[in-house]
């Protein structure tokens, strides 16, 4: 039997920023296949271009040569109105600084992903609910982020980027600004549900035994994967 095509494809993915007089080669020919419901850590020293990556891969940033796919869909040929709609579908994002709304509660902050999408219903709200009892939060569903400790932020991050049942959550540092103790029941729960949900997993992180977690653990040395 065939293997499924990669929910995730990324091809010579190159992208250079500007210092100075200078210009500073973050990525330099990056190659990446995820497949449906695999989980993939990536780890690097500060500055090989981890979060460069993930910012392509959600396509926040455009490479300066190479190709993306998500699915089938080449991200290039996509205008920016079609790719934002396109990444509310197909992509979940966690951010190791939450970046929830702290003007609205919880389960509010978790519905906004299908309001961005203009689809605010009962099934929607009755999913969002779900996905706050599933983190552990079904209890502070009405409090709002300067309410929530760090953990329970994360938490609600994690409901948020599964609200729309994408095809891959992909994590930059989830557990950075986390204790130990915090980081570790975050980094279970992140990899549990996406095995719930069937959701392909693309994590960065700079801690070795989260990484060890995944399923694929690969290394960024400048520029590239060693």
């Amino acid at each position: 039997m065939s293997s499924p095509p990669p929910i995730l494809r990324a091809a010579g993915l190159r992208k250079s920023y500007r210092s100075g007089d200078a210009m500073l080669e973050v990525l330099r020919g990056v190659d990446l296949a995820v497949a449906p419901g695999e989980s993939v850590s990536i780890r690097g020293e500060s500055g090989s271009g981890k979060s460069t990556l993930l910012n392509l891969l959600s396509g926040l940033d455009r490479p300066d040569a190479g190709e993306l796919w998500w699915g089938h869909e080449a991200t290039a040929q996509l205008s920016l109105g079609e790719l934002t709609a396109r990444r509310g579908r197909y992509l979940g994002l966690v951010f190791q600084a939450y970046y929830l709304i702290p003007e609205i509660d919880a389960l509010a902050n978790v519905l906004m992903g299908a309001r961005m999408l203009g689809r605010p219903g009962q099934v929607e709200s009755q999913r969002a609910q779900a996905l706050l009892k599933r983190v552990g939060l079904a209890e502070r569903a009405a409090h709002t982020p300067a309410h929530l400790s760090g953990g329970e932020r994360q938490r609600v991050a994690v409901a948020r980027a599964l609200m729309n049942k994408p095809a891959v959550i992909l994590a930059d540092e989830p557990t950075g600004n986390l204790d130990e103790r915090t980081g570790e029941e975050v980094i279970n729960l992140l990899l549990e549900v996406c095995a719930e949900e069937k959701t392909a997993l693309v994590l960065v992180t700079h801690n070795v035994a989260h990484a060890r977690r995944t399923g694929r653990q690969l290394l960024l040395q400048t520029g590239r994967f060693v």
